[in-house]
C-alpha cells in the first residue's frame, strides 16, 4: 500500500481499478528535406493547421452540448494560438530558409512556446503549458497520419491514471467509465480541471509520480476531496474507504431533502446562503442546490478562455443569461480580477516577480481604463435585466474606491447617452480582502452600500502565506487568532453603520467555521454550490446564543491548533456526519 498526497481539484470518493494512459509522444528527427520537397511540406503544413481547427471546432460543439458552452470556450485558446499567423509563420520559416521536415519544424516552434510557458512565474500561465502541449500533439498527429488515442475501449469503471491528460482528452472522456483521474501533473485553474470539474468526476492532480507507480488493474482509492491516492491499498483501507463512500451516499441523498428548505436556525434567525460562480452554466446548479442567489460572480474566464479581450456583447451575454436564469434571485457580479493567479494576453508576454503584490485587480482595472469600462458598460446593462450588484476587488484606500466609481460614472454617462436601459440605482460594494481595508473600513462603509469579506487573499495578506507555495501551505490557515480577530471587527463595524455584510471566499463554506461566523454575526454567506445544502444543515441544527458561546470561547484561544480543534468538536456535538 501506498498513499500518495496531490491537489484536490475535484471532490468525491472512489474505489476502481486503475487503467494507464500511455503518453502520446511523436519521435520526430531533424529530417531535413531538399529544396523541390519544400513546397510540399509547406502544403503538408497547411493542411495540417486546416485538419487541426476543424478537429477544434467538432471538440467544442461536442463540448458545449454536454457541459455547456462557457466551459467549451476553452478551446478558444487553442483555436486562437492555431490561427496565428505568426505561429504558421515560424513554422514555414524553419521549413523554408532550414528545410527541415514539417513535423520537425512545427514540433520545434511550439516546445519553444512550452519552454517560454513554463519560465513564466504566473502560476495559471505556466497551466497553459498543457494547451500548448495539446496544440502541438494535434498537429503532429495530422502531420505524422496517426490516429488520436481513444478511450472508447473502455467498458467497467475505471480510475484513470496519467502522466499528463490534455483538455482535448478529457473533454472526451466516458463519465460512465471514467470514474476518477489522477495526474502527475496539473492543478485547480488548469483547463484540464475544469473540465474534469464540470463533469463531476473526482480527480486529485499534482501527483508529480503516480502514473510510474501503478499497473494496469491495481485497486485505487481516490479521495478527490482530500487529495489522496492510495495505490494497492490493503484490506482494512478499502473496508475504511467503502463504508467512507456509502456514508457519502446517504448524507449527499439526505442533504438534497434540504434543498426547499430555509436556511433558519433553530431560534428563528435567517441567513441567506448564496454561490460562489465562474460560469454562466452554474447558475442553474446554484438553483438545484437551493442558493438564494449568486454572492460572487467570477468574470475573469471571459478573458482567460481566448487571446482576445471579449467585447461589450460577449460580457453582456454571460451577465444576463446568469441573471435570466437566477430570476428575482439577486446576482453579485465582480469586476475583473486580473493578476497575480491570473492573466491577460499582455501580462503573459511580460509577468511580474511578485504578481500578487503586484498590478492586480482594481489596480489593473484602473491603469486599462478602457478595458473596464467595458465591462462596467456590460453590467450596468445586465443590471436592467434583474437584481446585479456591482463589486468591487482589491480595494485598498479611499482613493482607488472613489476612482473605480468614477470609472463606473464614465460608463453611465455613455450609456445615458445611447439610450440604453439600465439600474440608475445599482448596489455598489467591495470585497474586504486586504488588511488595510479591513482597518479603514470604517470610512469604506460610508460609501458603499454593501461590503463582502473575501477571506481566501485576506488571510494571505494578513499571514503573508503564499497558499500555492507547498513549502508554506500549513501556514496559511483561518483559524489563526489574528484571521478570527479581525473578522470580528469587519462584521461588527458594518453592523454598525447599517451596512450589509457577507463572506464569499472558501471559509463560507467550510464546516469548521460556520458556528464562529454566526457568532460574530455573519448573516449572508456565499459559497461553492455543492456546500450549499451541509452549511443549511449545520445552521438549521443549531441557535444564534449557541453560536455567539462558541465564537466568544474561540476568539480566546492564542493558537490556531486551539482554535481549529474546538471548533471542530463543537460542530461534530450537532452535525457529526460534517466533519
Amino acid at each position: 500500500m501506498e498513499i500518495k498526497k496531490g491537489i484536490p481539484v475535484s471532490p468525491g470518493v472512489v474505489i476502481a481499478a486503475a487503467v494507464a494512459l500511455d503518453a502520446e509522444e511523436y519521435r520526430i528527427s531533424a529530417a531535413r528535406v531538399t529544396e523541390r520537397q519544400v513546397p510540399e511540406e509547406l502544403e503538408s503544413l497547411a493542411s495540417a493547421f486546416d485538419a487541426s481547427l476543424a478537429d477544434i471546432q467538432t471538440l467544442q460543439d461536442a463540448t458545449a452540448r454536454q457541459l455547456g458552452q462557457d466551459i467549451a470556450s476553452i478551446f478558444d485558446f487553442h483555436h486562437g494560438v492555431l490561427s496565428q499567423s505568426h505561429l504558421r509563420e515560424q513554422v514555414a520559416s524553419l521549413i523554408t530558409d532550414r528545410q527541415y521536415n514539417a513535423a520537425y519544424a512545427a514540433r520545434e516552434v511550439l516546445r519553444g512556446y512550452q519552454r517560454r510557458f513554463l519560465n513564466m512565474e504566473d502560476a495559471l500561465l505556466r497551466e497553459r503549458v498543457r494547451d500548448i502541449r495539446d496544440i502541438e500533439r494535434r498537429l503532429l498527429r495530422h502531420l505524422c497520419g496517426r490516429p488520436a488515442e481513444d478511450l472508447a475501449h473502455l467498458t467497467e469503471r475505471t480510475i484513470l491514471v496519467a502522466h499528463d491528460l490534455t483538455p482535448s482528452q478529457s473533454a472526451r472522456l466516458s463519465q460512465t467509465h471514467v470514474v476518477g483521474v489522477a495526474m502527475d501533473g496539473g492543478g485547480l485553474t488548469s483547463h484540464t480541471a475544469i473540465v474534469v470539474r464540470s463533469m463531476g468526476i473526482p480527480a486529485v492532480m499534482g501527483l508529480k509520480d503516480v502514473s510510474t507507480g501503478i499497473s494496469p488493474g491495481d485497486m485505487i482509492i481516490l479521495d478527490g476531496t482530500k487529495g489522496l491516492v492510495i495505490l494497492r491499498p490493503d484490506e482494512e483501507m478499502l473496508t475504511e474507504y467503502r463504508v467512507e463512500e456509502q456514508r457519502l451516499q446517504v448524507v449527499v441523498s439526505g442533504l438534497v431533502e434540504l434543498r426547499d428548505k430555509p436556511a433558519d436556525t433553530q431560534d428563528g434567525v435567517h441567513i441567506s446562503l448564496r454561490a460562489n460562480i465562474e460560469f454562466p452554466h452554474e447558475a442553474r446548479v446554484c438553483r438545484d442546490k437551493g442558493a438564494a442567489g449568486i454572492g460572487l460572480y467570477r468574470t475573469e474566464f471571459l478573458y482567460l478562455r481566448s487571446e482576445a479581450e471579449p467585447t461589450e456583447a460577449e460580457h453582456y451575454e454571460a451577465y444576463r443569461q446568469v441573471v435570466k436564469d437566477m430570476g428575482n434571485r439577486p446576482v453579485t457580479i465582480r469586476t475583473l480580477d486580473l493578476g497575480a493567479d491570473k492573466y491577460t494576453r499582455a501580462q503573459a508576454l511580460d509577468p511580474e516577480r511578485n504578481p500578487f503584490l503586484g498590478l492586480r485587480s482594481i489596480r489593473y482595472c484602473l491603469q486599462n481604463l478602457d478595458m473596464f469600462k467595458v465591462q462596467l458598460r456590460a453590467i450596468l446593462r445586465a443590471s436592467a435585466e434583474g437584481d446585479v450588484r456591482l463589486m468591487f476587488p482589491l480595494i485598498c484606500s479611499l482613493m482607488e474606491l472613489r476612482q473605480a466609481k468614477m470609472a463606473l460614472g464614465d460608463a453611465i454617462e455613455d450609456l445615458e447617452e445611447t439610450g440604453v436601459p439600465f439600474r440608475r440605482d445599482l448596489p455598489v460594494g467591495i470585497i474586504v480582502e486586504t488588511p488595510a481595508a479591513a482597518l479603514q473600513i470604517r470610512e469604506l462603509l460610508s460609501e458603499v452600500d454593501f461590503v463582502s469579506i473575501g477571506t481566501n487573499d485576506l488571510i494571505q495578506y494578513t499571514l503573508a502565506v503564499d497558499r500555492n507555495n507547498e513549502r508554506v501551505a500549513s501556514l496559511y490557515t483561518a483559524s489563526h487568532p489574528a484571521v478570527l480577530h479581525l473578522l470580528k471587527d469587519i462584521v461588527r463595524q458594518a453592523a454598525r453603520a447599517r451596512v450589509p455584510c457577507s463572506l464569499c471566499g472558501e471559509m463560507a463554506g467550510e464546516p469548521t467555521y460556520v458556528l464562529f461566523l454566526l457568532g460574530i454575526g455573519l448573516r449572508r454567506f456565499s459559497m461553492a454550490p455543492s456546500d450549499i445544502p451541509e452549511i443549511k444543515k449545520i445552521i438549521r441544527s443549531t441557535t444564534i446564543a449557541h453560536a455567539e458561546r462558541v465564537a466568544k470561547r474561540a476568539l480566546s484561544f492564542d493558537t490556531d491548533r486551539q482554535v481549529s480543534n474546538y471548533l471542530r468538536d463543537e460542530v461534530r456535538k450537532i452535525a457529526p456526519e460534517s466533519i
